[in-house]
C-alpha cells in the first residue's frame, strides 16, 4: 500500500521522525539499506542503541509503519525526508556519504511533486550544492520545479519528554517560497509552529550555530572547572548562584567531555573545495581543543586522587559509573567513557564498570567486567569515577560505600566526593 511519507534512514533521527509521523496518521514506510535494522523494527525491537523502546516499535507498526529495504517504496510517497548520518572524517569535515547514497536511491525513483526534505546535520550549502544535483541529475527532473525541495535540521533531544516534535518549533528553509510553503504543510501536521527560514543556508546554518553554541559554552564552564579546583573555589556553587541572574545568562555544567551525535561544525571545512569560504571559526576551534582536553584531565585528577591516599594507577581497581554520553539513555555516541578507559588501562589500571542501561560494554574489542552489585563494587575498587548521572544511581549512598569517589557531574551532595 502506497504510503504518505517515507523516512529514509532509520537511526536516531530517523525512527523518532517516522514515530511522530504514525502518531498523527501519517502513513509511513522507513527506509534502510540495512537489513538487520529492517529485520529488528519489523520483529518490534529496537536496532538503534539509546532510540525507541520497544514498546513504542510496536505501537508504530500497529499504525501502519512499514520498514524495508525496498527503494521501489521510495517512488511511492509525497513526501520523503532524508536522515541519514553525518559522521565526522578523521579530518573534522562531516562525511556526506550517506547522504549521497540516500539521495541517489531516492533520486532514481523521484516522482513529481514530491517534496523532498533534508534532516541531516550539515554545512550550509549542502542542500544547494550536493543534495540538488545529485536528485535532479538522477531524476531528471528540477527542484522547485518538478519536485519541492527544503532543509529542515533536525531538532531531536534523545530522551527529552518534555520537549518533543509536536512542542518543538521546526525551522523550514526551502528553495523556492512555494518549497518552503509545502514542507511546512508537512511538518505542520507534527509540531505546533513552524518558523519559516529564508533558504535551504539559513536553516543549515541555524543548526550550526545551535550546536556550536552548546559547544562553546560547555568549553567555557570546562576551563572554568579547571581554574576553580586551581584556585580551590567550588565551582558548582558558583554555577548556582550565577543561574540566579533573571538575565544575560545561561547555566552550563562541566563533565569529563562531550559526546552526542551533536557534533561541532566550523563552515570554513565544507565538504566541496570550490565553495570553501576560507573563514574558519576560531573560537569554535578552540572549543573543541578544550572540551577534547577534558577525558585526560579527568584521568590527572584520578591520578592525583590515587597518589594522595598512598595508591598508584598503575595495579589501582578503578570503576567507572555511567558510560553513556547522556544520563538515562543506552546511546554511547562519542561518550567520552572509552577514552577515559582506554587512557586508564595504558596506565596500568584494572578497569571495570558498572551502567544501568549498558549490559555488555567494550574497550578496543575487549569486553570491560560489568559490576554485578554496585555498593560491592564501589567498596573494592580504590577509585570510583561518575562520569553520567543516571537516576537510579543512590550518590549519597555510593559516596558512604566507595573508599574514593570522583564526581564528574557535580551531582553528589556537597562534601560527599570530590568533584571534577
Amino acid at each position: 500500500m502506497p504510503a504518505d511519507l517515507a523516512v529514509i534512514g532509520l537511526g536516531h533521527l530517523g525512527l523518532p521522525l517516522a514515530q511522530a509521523a504514525v502518531a498523527v496518521g501519517v502513513q509511513t514506510v522507513g527506509y534502510d539499506t540495512d537489513p538487520r535494522a529492517c529485520t529488528e523494527l519489523s520483529a518490534g525491537r529496537t536496532p538503534v542503541e539509546g532510540s525507541l523502546t520497544a514498546s513504542e516499535i510496536r505501537r508504530m507498526l500497529s499504525g501502519g509503519f512499514r520498514p524495508t529495504t525496498n527503494p521501489a517504496e521510495l517512488g511511492r510517497v509525497r513526501t520523503a525526508v532524508i536522515c541519514a548520518p553525518t559522521p565526522l572524517g578523521a579530518d573534522r569535515t562531516i562525511d556526506l556519504t550517506a547522504v549521497g547514497d540516500a539521495a541517489r536511491a531516492l533520486a532514481a525513483r523521484l516522482r513529481p511533486h514530491t517534496t523532498v526534505l533534508l534532516e541531516s546535520a550539515v554545512p550550509p550549502g549542502t542542500t544547494e550544492n550536493y543534495l540538488l544535483p545529485l536528485l535532479e541529475e538522477g531524476s531528471g527532473l528540477r527542484a522547485g520545479r518538478d519536485f519541492h525541495l527544503a532543509c529542515s535540521p533536525s531538532r531531536l533531544d534523545p530522551g527529552n519528554r518534555t520537549h518533543v516534535h509536536s512542542n518543538t518549533p521546526k525551522v523550514i528553509g526551502g528553495l523556492t517560497p512555494a518549497c518552503t510553503e509545502s514542507a511546512a504543510a508537512f511538518y505542520g501536521r507534527l509540531t505546533d509552529k513552524v518558523v519559516r527560514a529564508r533558504g535551504p543556508r539559513e536553516a543549515e546554518m541555524t543548526k550550526v550555530l545551535e550546536t556550536n553554541f552548546r559547544h562553546v559554552n560547555i568549553a567555557l564552564v570546562n576551563e572554568m572547572a579547571v581554574l576553580c579546583h586551581d584556585l580551590g573555589v567550588d565551582l558548582w556553587d558558583v554555577i548556582r548562584c550565577a543561574e540566579t541572574k533573571p538575565f544575560g545568562f545561561q547555566p552550563f555544567r562541566p563533565g569529563p567531555g562531550v559526546g552526542g551525535h551533536g557534533a561541532p561544525v566550523d563552515p570554513g571545512y565544507l565538504p566541496y573545495n570550490s565553495r570553501t569560504p576560507g573563514h574558519l571559526l576560531r573560537m569554535v576551534s578552540l572549543a573543541q581543543e578544550i572540551n577534547d582536553r577534558m577525558p585526560q584531565y579527568v584521568i590527572q585528577r584520578c591520578a592525583t586522587l590515587l597518589n594522595e591516599h598512598g595508591k598508584s594507577v598503575r595495579g589501582a581497581r578503578v570503576l567507572l559509573l555511567g558510560v553513556t554520553y547522556k544520563p538515562d539513555l543506552a546511546d554511547q555516541e562519542r561518550s567520552p567513557a572509552r577514552e577515559i578507559a582506554t587512557r586508564l588501562m595504558d596506565m596500568g589500571a584494572q578497569i571495570g564498570y558498572h551502567d544501568p542501561h549498558v549490559l555488555d560494554w567494550r574497550v578496543r574489542e575487549l569486553p570491560v567486567p560489568r559490576a554485578d552489585s554496585l555498593y560491592e563494587a564501589a567498596s573494592s575498587a580504590d577509585l570510583t569515577v561518575l562520569l553520567q548521572h543516571h537516576r537510579t544511581y543512590d550518590l549519597q549512598g555510593l559516596a558512604v560505600k566507595a573508599q574514593l569517589l570522583l564526581d564528574t557531574r557535580g551531582a553528589t551532595p556537597a562534601g560527599a566526593a570530590h568533584r571534577l
